[in-house]
């Protein structure tokens, strides 16, 4: 099983600071990059990814920029990871013990469960965030 690169952390911060901000019709790199602490370079390369998997639009003249090409319902945190890092739950199991088999299939499922949240479902951390009821598991 791979692990979650900075791509996939950036790309995920990125999408989600879009979704925060869903009131503007578009948002320049510099801001994103400014208000997420992406490098800009990295980020321009992450955004091109994102754009080319269908979850960004670009938006080109002055007040130009990016925008989510799909409401934030329908963007799944696990599909997103998927297009940066791919096979984020390629396990290869190198084994004939049936029981070891089951349980990498078992740890697979688990995976894509936790990151099938969607874009909008992220949000309701920020009203934690907001009403200082953060908890952690």
């Amino acid at each position: 099983m791979t692990g979650i690169s900075t791509k996939g952390i950036y790309g995920l911060g990125a999408l989600y600071y879009l979704t925060l901000n869903l009131h503007k019709p578009s948002i320049q790199i510099s801001e994103i990059s400014q208000n997420t602490n992406i490098p800009q370079n990295y980020l321009e390369q992450i955004l091109a990814n994102l754009k080319k998997a269908g979850f960004l639009k670009s938006i080109r003249g002055p007040k130009g920029g990016y925008a989510l090409a799909m409401p934030p319902e329908q963007i799944i945190v696990y599909d997103i990871l998927e297009a940066l890092e791919g096979g984020l739950c390629a396990i290869e199991c190198r084994t004939d013990i049936e029981a070891l088999k089951l349980f990498w299939e078992d740890a697979g499922s688990k995976v894509r469960q936790i990151f099938s949240l969607s874009l909008k479902d992220l949000l309701r951390y920020e009203e934690m965030i907001q009403r200082g009821n953060m908890y952690f598991i």
